[in-house]
């Protein structure tokens, strides 16, 4: 599927990043009964963030035709004959009315219905509020057809996933067609242009070792640096490299939020330690059993991962062992990041596939596994549970937590029996964020 970019005075833009498919269209019947079918209309319209009868129905009230465009099967047609050329020009026409701000050009705007019975566009990157050509006769249809409101971030990350599919779908067939033209041309050449070619290899040949290879000192200096780079998180234990690895994560606002938590655990661990003498209270254990039954499943699991078992297969791996549920979430956790002191959430970021896999069949493993991390911070130093914030962080974007069951296992914990731990101090600033962030959205 070849992608374009949106709007046509973004054509040229090698890095635009708002893109749609290119149309496809198609003529069925013949005679009076001869029609246009839009193949991908509905690809298009999610896109351009319009309902597919918004694009159909323009096509039918500019080329003066009946347009009909089908929920049930997604088909759209329009009356007639009409070449690809055209339609593609009456879409680029309903971009600009109906879709781009008329402000900064941006193809991120919503459809807004004002009680007066406007349309407007409000923009999502400029927040400009656009005012639409009430004469156009599709904007009686859009008054009567409203579009439906979203429902939160969930729908949100369903979308940004279609985009992501439609981007990579998109970018495999233009390298097909590029292999596929480098292959002709590469049949076609001639004698003579395998003797250019040799020649030049000669000279390139020459040219190299002219160069000659990279010294051994300068392979060693880079080695050092790669090791320097590792050793950082391995080592460094400053305030001032944990704000970094924060902010390289979380944005500017919640990085913030979690350093001061983090601030705050510190000179509260250091004034329990002096006032008492002894170190903080761990958390319980969550689900746990017995201990040895639970000890041996950790092994088991640890032993699957070091034969290199894929994070596809570790839904199956899990359901051969005995346990409940969530013993079987917390092995897995436990084995992934035992022994993880400094960077606890990058290394979580490195395998959150594994995690990833282990909740993707039943959305209910969420919480699961939001216990598992929460029972591991409970038993382990203060500076994994420092970046609980941003494991959350980390695994929400990647669309492995959902915004719900955080809520509820962070409310679960507060009023339990462990809801004194440090640990709900630690995720209360991402809490608060996610929720600001959800009654934002909502108010918009």
């Amino acid at each position: 599927m070849a992608l374009q970019n949106i709007g046509a005075a973004n054509s040229d833009d090698a890095f635009y990043r708002y893109k749609m498919p290119k149309m496809i269209t198609k003529i069925e019947g013949r005679g009076n009964g001869i029609k246009t079918n839009i193949v991908n209309m509905v690809d298009i319209a999610k896109a351009l963030a319009r309902p597919a009868s918004y694009t159909t129905k323009y096509f039918g009230c500019e080329l003066g035709a009946q347009s009909k465009f089908d929920e049930k099967t997604g088909t759209s047609h329009v009356n007639g004959s009409h070449d690809t050329a055209k339609l593609a020009g009456l879409l680029e026409n309903f971009i600009k009315k109906y879709v781009q701000c008329y402000g900064c050009g941006n193809p991120e705007t919503e459809v807004i219905i004002t009680k007066s019975q406007m349309i407007q566009l409000k923009c999502a990157a400029c927040g400009f509020v656009s005012d639409v050509d009430m004469r156009d006769k599709l904007t009686t249809f859009i008054v009567k057809n409203p579009p439906e409101t979203k429902k939160g971030s969930k729908d949100k990350k369903a979308m940004r996933r279609a985009e992501k599919e439609r981007l990579k779908e998109g970018e495999a067939a233009d390298e097909e067609q590029k292999k596929l033209k480098n292959g002709k041309k590469k049949g076609s050449s001639t004698k003579d242009g395998h003797a250019k070619a040799s020649s030049i290899k000669k000279k390139a040949n020459s040219s190299d070792e002219e160069r000659g290879s990279p010294t051994h000192s300068q392979v060693d200096e880079k080695e050092e640096a790669d090791d320097e780079d590792d050793v950082q998180w391995q080592t460094d234990t400053s305030l001032e490299a944990a704000r970094q690895r924060i902010q390289e994560q979380l944005s500017a606002a919640t990085a913030d939020m979690v350093m001061l938590a983090a601030d705050e655990t510190e000179k509260n661990s250091k004034t329990a330690s002096k006032e008492n003498g002894s170190p903080r209270e761990e958390e319980p254990k969550a689900g746990c059993g017995n201990s040895s039954a639970y000890e041996t499943l950790v092994e088991e699991v640890k032993a699957n991962l070091k034969k290199g078992v894929s994070a596809s297969k570790i839904q199956s791996v899990l359901g051969s062992l005995d346990g409940s549920a969530q013993e079987k979430m917390n092995g897995l956790f436990e084995a992934l990041f035992e022994g993880v002191e400094k960077g606890f959430a990058k290394e979580v970021g490195k395998k959150k596939k594994y995690l990833a896999a282990a909740v993707a069949q039943d959305e209910g493993s969420q919480l699961l596994l939001l216990r598992a991390i929460g029972a591991f911070c409970g038993k382990s130093s203060s500076s994994a549970l420092k970046e609980v914030a941003l494991v959350m962080k980390d695994l929400y974007d990647a669309d492995v937590l959902e915004e719900e069951y955080i809520v509820q296992w962070y409310q679960e914990g507060l009023e339990g029996p462990s809801k004194d731990s440090q640990i709900w101090k630690n995720a209360k600033p991402f809490i608060e964020w996610l929720q600001n962030a959800e009654s934002e959205s909502e108010e918009e």
